[in-house]
């Protein structure tokens, strides 16, 4: 049988690091056979690439090719990482995917949905996730629970504007795919936590 395909998405601080490891801890409690991986990244190649689009000295990177760098390094992972462990029949966890494109590049930098869709239509109708859960707390609420912008990070360092616009996105997501689900972030990271096992469990994704 074929592994499930779940996606985390949320704005920069949102908390996914430390929910991905609240769930793989309960995962591997469980017995559950799965791998946590992430975008961009999760393959040596997409790494590479990730250290090229996160680098802060970068600043005169144009939004077309930032786009394109997403792309590029999220094929790779699909084809190196995602596609193997689904056919093996795991659970596929993975902190971003396309959903990230849409809301950063697509709606945040400008370039619309169909720019996005175009340039990732190998994920968009080959890997299609099963559920993406996004948690959704304001880039606000965000930065001041993690006191602030990391501002090595080249996306972190945007302003607040921007990511207000990138959290917009994520709605306007959440309006249009039925798999894209936000679970509130407004309580403790416990609860938080509580919370997306009762959706996984709730989605068939996990018993």
């Amino acid at each position: 049988m074929r592994g499930k395909f779940v996606t985390f998405e949320g704005c920069e601080g949102s908390g996914k690091s430390t929910q991905l490891r609240f769930l793989g801890e309960y995962l591997m409690e469980t017995g559950v056979d799965f791998i946590m991986t992430r975008e961009p990244g999760g393959s040596p190649i997409a790494e590479d690439i990730r250290k090229i689009i996160l680098n802060g000295s970068y600043t005169e990177m144009c939004d077309e090719c930032e786009a394109l760098l997403y792309a590029a390094a999220r094929l790779q992972h699909l084809k190196e990482v995602v596609e193997p462990a689904l056919s093996a029949g795991k659970l596929v966890i993975c902190d971003r995917y396309v959903d990230s494109s849409f809301a950063y590049q697509g709606y945040a930098r400008g370039l619309g949905a169909e720019f996005i869709k175009k340039i990732n239509s190998f994920a968009l109708e080959k890997y299609p996730p099963d559920l993406t859960v996004f948690l959704d707390i304001s880039p606000q609420d965000a930065f001041a629970r993690k006191h602030g912008a990391d501002l090595s990070d080249r996306m972190e360092k945007m302003g607040l504007e921007f990511h207000q616009r990138v959290y917009e996105g994520y709605k306007k997501l959440q309006k249009e795919y039925p798999r894209f689900v936000a679970v509130d972030c407004s309580g403790t990271k416990f609860e938080t936590a509580e919370n997306i096992k009762e959706l996984l469990k709730a989605k068939d994704i996990i018993k």
